[in-house]
């Protein structure tokens, strides 16, 4: 049996001896073998082994010194006894063996922090703190049930403090035993921060933070200092790419250490490659970490400087897209879908990075992850997340050494409301952003606030202003080589003059767009922009180009991994086969659009339901179209049908309409 210091090993395997003692007739046997004692020495196996044949009567005099010879001995003293052993706290499996007993009917109850992988056993038991139910009750049992039940949002606040270990829960028991005027809220804000948190967990010579110490101290030095980097790891989960950059060493290297320090039971792998320490552990590594200034400084900025790495490679934005801030040197990813998919494995805790930079005094990094990872959530509808990053980078922006983050992160905030369709917010801070980058004298930022305004203002119906804004932005933005930028604006232009009735001025913004950005190679923007060329073809009657169009956006939006640009780029294609007169094809396009469409959260996407309604009515009609008016009438209902359906004018008058003919036939 293994697990960490305070988990509550030696408690379970002494109960699994009082239910096992009957089935071994010669005897039960208990051994402490101090592998991690505070007061006492280890004991040696000749010790071990000593104590074990007087325990079987043999005198003294009869007791080999010898660690062979003793082993011989208590071999030969048990092979023909059923006895019951029990070996608590062992170091490792070198100290286990001599001991075992040579009788077929003995068994052996090991515990150790370590996982003695050497040692065959019949069954290896890995133990973990108790779940938040176990923990509550255990805390009821010591604290008091009457007393407990009084304050459940404390109680259960105590417990994740305690982070459900069992030697943790029984220290906290004891203090609030020993101080009846004490609440559970009083002790919970004694526990407020790493200090407190070990501090409070120490009653006598029991101690949370010496049991961890000892653990600790018995570690080679590289994996003390990996286990102090952990401390600092920006993410409750790490995988090895963040360690070796935390280190210095090599992705191989780092997960040797971490699989070492998972032996050790001070880490826990939740799933291949992925590791966390628990939290009492962690705020324990974080301590120590502190007692290395210098090295923990160093770890935390090559962790940082891994995420913002990941989070400009990925971006959309390409390296022109990022002014200022460090340039990357050496990095891990090959590519920027390595990094995508390794900003993918992190998942909900990228906000976190960002949190955690701001709280540990890193403004700079903070800001710039924070802007890094902005197109990265956006163009997955991650919404909430990016938010969050911004808030917290926004919160210490005024500490950041560059004056253009403040800008910067209030266009990122303008166009995450822009993405949800909060358009009178996202003016607002776009138009906060212009104001700070006029007065910094940043042109690059003050490109992106036009670029932000002009798209607020074309989506709310202020088509003059938009222009002018627009026009603005890609002049200034092809002056200063921002060529992301330049393509975004051109883009937006090219939408406004093809609403204007002006398809040829359309295609030569749209086409200048594609120019920007094709170099790059990102499927997210070559899609969206080949599809709004093939939009102007539709428009023109040019149904054969844009099919081909839309052929190719389709196939890059399959590699954007944005289900809602696959789905409406899906959406065009079929209504582009549709316009030439193929039915079968726009009907089979528009059924993998809502295959798409499945993809999505509802709960997390502004334009859910929008899409689902703008699909459906288009199957609806290229059902009735192809003489299937059963099937064209499920698809009108089930528009309808969509919750707020009627908020959405345009699509319901479709679906209205679609509906009544479709029965009128």
């Amino acid at each position: 049996m293994d697990g960490p210091a305070g988990v509550g090993k030696t408690t379970l395997v002494v109960h699994a001896a009082q239910r096992l003692h009957t089935g071994h007739p010669d005897g039960c046997l208990y051994v402490d073998l101090r592998a991690h004692s505070t007061s006492r020495r280890s004991l040696t196996p000749q010790r071990v082994l000593r104590r074990l044949l007087r325990s079987l009567g043999a005198p003294d005099s009869e007791v080999p010194n010898d660690l062979d010879e003793l082993t011989a001995a208590w071999r030969s003293a048990t092979s023909s006894l059923r006895l019951l052993l029990v070996l608590d706290d062992a170091v490792s499996a070198r100290d286990v063996a001599p001991l075992l007993p040579a009788g077929p009917g003995s068994r052996v109850l090991v515990t150790s922090r370590q996982r003695l992988v050497e040692l065959d056993v019949d069954r290896r038991v890995s133990l973990e703190p108790l779940g938040t139910d176990d923990a509550v009750s255990l805390l009821r049992q010591l604290a008091g049930a009457a007393r407990a039940d009084k304050e459940p949002e404390a109680t259960r606040e105590l417990t994740r403090l305690c982070d459900g270990l069992p030697l943790a829960l029984q220290i906290a028991g004891v203090r609030l035993q020993t101080r009846p005027a004490w609440t559970l809220a009083h002790l919970v804000e004694r526990m407020t921060g790493d200090e407190g948190r070990l501090g409070e967990l120490n009653a006598g010579e029991r101690s949370v933070e010496a049991a961890f110490t000892l653990s600790y101290d018995q570690l080679p030095q590289r994996l003390r200092r990996g286990f102090r980097a952990l401390g600092l790891a920006p993410t409750v989960e790490v995988d090895p790419l963040t360690v070796a950059a935390m280190l210095g060493c090599s992705p191989a290297d780092a997960e040797e250490a971490l699989e070492s320090l998972v032996d050790t039971s001070l880490l826990h792998q939740t799933r291949p490659g992925r590791y966390r320490l628990h939290d009492l552990v962690r705020v324990h590594a974080r301590r120590l970490a502190r007692t290395a200034p210098t090295e923990a400084a160093t770890a935390r900025t090559a962790a940082l400087g891994l995420y913002l790495d990941a989070g400009r490679l990925a971006s959309d934005w390409g390296p022109s897209g990022f002014p200022t801030g460090p340039r990357s040197l050496g990095s891990p990813f090959t590519d920027w879908r390595e990094a995508e998919n390794w900003l993918d494995t992190v998942g909900g805790e990228l906000p976190d990075v960002v949190v955690q930079a701001a709280a540990l005094g890193e403004p700079d990094h903070a800001c710039w992850i924070a802007e890094a990872l902005c197109d990265y959530f956006l163009r997955r509808g991650r919404y909430h997340e990016c938010r969050v990053a911004l808030e917290a980078a926004l919160s210490c922006a005024d500490r950041a050494t560059e004056r253009r983050m403040d800008p910067a992160l209030r266009n990122g905030m303008g166009m995450v409301d822009s993405y949800q369709g909060r358009y009178a917010e996202g003016h607002a801070w776009f138009t906060e952003a212009l104001r700070v980058s006029r007065a910094n004298g940043d042109r690059r930022e003050e490109a992106r606030a036009l670029a932000g305004l002009g798209a607020v203002n074309l989506n709310t119906g202020r088509g003059d202003e938009a222009m002018a804004q627009l026009t603005t932005s890609v002049d200034s933005s092809e002056k200063i080589g921002d060529r992301w930028l330049a393509s975004t604006a051109l883009s937006f232009l090219g939408t406004a003059n093809q609403l204007r009735g002006n398809p040829d001025a359309a295609l030569d913004c749209f086409r200048r767009s594609y120019s920007h950005v094709e170099s790059e190679g990102r499927p997210h923007t070559l899609s969206r922009t080949l599809a709004c060329i093939a939009d102007v073809h539709i428009d023109l009657g040019n149904h054969g180009e844009a099919g081909e169009l839309l052929h190719r956006a389709s196939a890059l939006a399959g590699q954007s991994g944005s289900p809602l640009l696959y789905a409406l780029t899906l959406t065009r294609l079929g209504t582009a086969k549709a316009a030439a007169g193929d039915t079968t094809g726009a009907i089979s396009r528009y059924r993998d659009a809502l295959s798409q469409h499945g993809l999505l959260d509802p709960l997390a996407e502004p334009h859910y339901n929008w899409a689902e309604m703008h699909i459906r009515c288009r199957l609806g009609e290229t059902y009735a179209e192809a003489g299937h008016p059963y099937e064209a009438c499920e698809q009108f209902r089930t528009a309808l049908a969509v919750p707020d359906s009627r908020t959405r004018a345009e699509e319901y008058a479709r679906a209205t309409e679609g509906l009544k003919s479709c029965t009128a036939d």
